[in-house]
């Protein structure tokens, strides 16, 4: 299969070319996998009687996998390319559902290994979605030539989770309502084979050499300059990203709105960030990493600084969707600024580096969102992670390299 043409002076694609198409394909099935699962399991678990605290471990051990093999993911898609990382995730993730189906066959009082068979599944398909995307998007960034190229590559990329978080969960749970759960399982075991099928569409890439004498260490890239600049932007914005899905059900509930009100609400939030990832690769070759990323974050901290405010559900629907159109464009400017500044032999790692701060934001922040929520009310801490968010766009500004 022939590249896509993406060198300079070339005209941009109206569209993703066939390898992206590939890569976007594969990445929603193992991600769709995921968030299936992610939905099932503490409903499964609910629903034989197992207590609260056994479902805040399902939702944890998702994102610890993550967080410890996310190292060691990346540099084995630096030292392998695509193929062989993507077919373990793709392994990794089938295993993960098939035990999940496999605790569906265990008697109600057997809940304890119903319950080890869950946390199982739990990190088995974590870890494949994790490796998976270290290496799709290791992989479309070498087919991009240029900054803008990368930035329309990254845009089209960023619409794989959200395709996903929307494919996973209303399948499983359309199969756990007409079947059952051990329905909605098999269908998640099949997602991850088209994953598989996806990747024959992908071309081989030939290992790289390996340097002569040891391995510098993955921790020794935080000395990259700039790097630590970006990774601390990353992290501030995707800490806004989960204190508004956080706090706005607990916002809509202060309020009296409906549950149908505040779904309406994260849903246009989700609309926004894919509307404005398909509207990027339009403009790409206009876009610069450092200001986008600056005024994403001063277009956060103002919304944020408003939305506890708001007492209308139309009205928070409006502040969310601009928040999405905010936060839904830092992605491709993040991916494109952390490929141009690390080395080019490296990027699996720098990857995994972004990601293991995204995981474990994920997996620790709403603790600390609880927490202090719970002292300091919900609108406090939207005040204080807009404040937070808005110093981060001073270091934001000097983000990014100049073409």
């Amino acid at each position: 299969m022939p590249e896509p043409d993406l060198r300079p002076g070339t005209p941009a694609p109206v569209g993703p070319a066939p390898l992206l198409v590939a890569l976007i394909a594969g990445q929603i099935g193992l991600h769709a996998c995921m968030t299936g699962v992610r939905m099932a399991a503490p409903l499964q678990a609910l629903r034989q009687g197992l207590p609260a605290w056994a479902v805040g471990l399902l939702m944890g051990l998702f994102a610890l996998a993550p967080i410890v093999l996310a190292l060691q993911a990346g540099r084995l898609v630096d030292r392998r390319g695509y193929h062989r990382p993507m077919h373990a995730a793709i392994v990794l993730a089938w295993l993960g559902a098939l035990c999940a189906a496999l605790a569906t066959a265990l008697p109600a009082e057997g809940s304890g290994l119903a319950l080890l068979a869950m946390a199982l599944a739990a990190v088995l398909v974590g870890a494949g979605a994790n490796i998976g995307l270290i290496a799709t998007q290791r992989t479309a960034g070498r087919h991009a030539r240029d900054p803008a190229a990368m930035r329309r590559v990254f845009s089209w990329l960023g619409l794989a989770p959200a395709l996903a978080n929307v494919v996973g969960p209303v399948l499983a749970g359309t199969l756990i309502d007409l079947g059952g759960f051990r329905l909605a399982y098999a269908a998640m075991c099949l997602l991850p084979l088209a994953a598989w099928a996806c990747t024959r569409h992908v071309p081989h890439e030939l290992p790289p050499p390996r340097p002569p004498g040891p391995r510098p260490s993955a921790w020794g890239l935080l000395r990259t300059p700039g790097l630590r600049r970006l990774l601390l932007v990353n992290w501030l914005l995707s800490s806004s990203w989960d204190v508004h899905a956080f706090l706005v059900p607990v916002l809509g509930h202060e309020r009296g709105f409906s549950a149908s009100a505040i779904g309406l609400v994260l849903g246009l939030f989700a609309a926004a960030v894919a509307a404005v990832r398909l509207v990027i690769p339009l403009v790409a070759h206009h876009l610069r990493e450092g200001p986008m990323l600056a005024g994403a974050m001063l277009a956060t901290a103002a919304i944020f600084a408003f939305y506890p405010l708001v007492h209308a559900a139309w009205l928070m629907a409006l502040f969310a969707t601009l928040l999405g159109f905010a936060l839904g464009s830092v992605q491709p400017m993040i991916m494109t600024t952390l490929h141009q500044i690390t080395p080019h032999e490296r990027h699996g790692e720098a990857i995994a580096l972004r990601s293991m701060t995204i995981n474990f934001a994920s997996a620790l922040m709403p603790l600390l969102f609880g927490a202090l929520g719970a002292t300091l009310g919900a609108s406090t801490l939207f005040w204080l992670m807009g404040a937070a968010v808005g110093a981060g766009s001073l270091p934001a500004r000097r983000v990014g390299v100049r073409t």
